[in-house]
């Protein structure tokens, strides 16, 4: 299992609070504090949870996919997704079927 850091030390070093992260990203304290803690039952769920990781990991300057891989070897029950699924779950892409199958197949999201 991937070990997480202690998420609030490094982002109080940077002097980065949870309100502004809050302000910033649109979510909820609680949720930021679950996120430090590794209390990801406390999220609400699905693709939310793999966003609101992302965004925190970005807001305190941190590499989402360390952050990500480490959510993801917490909940082996879960399929993870891929970035381009969810891109394309997200809505912020419009490309045809078999492009997303090619993106998909070369690896690349």
């Amino acid at each position: 299992m991937v070990a997480l850091p202690d998420l609030s030390t490094i982002r109080e070093q940077k002097g980065i609070t949870l309100d502004q992260i809050a302000d910033k990203t649109k979510i909820s304290i609680a949720y930021l504090r679950a996120i430090e803690k590794a209390n990801f039952d406390a999220l609400p769920g699905g693709v939310f949870n793999q966003s609101y990781i992302r965004q925190y990991a970005r807001a305190i300057d941190y590499d989402e996919w360390d952050l990500l891989a480490y959510y993801a070897s917490t909940r082996p029950e879960e399929e993870p997704v891929s970035a381009a699924r969810e891109r394309k779950l997200l809505g912020l892409f419009r490309l045809p079927e078999p492009i997303w199958r090619l993106l998909d197949a070369t690896g690349l999201f």
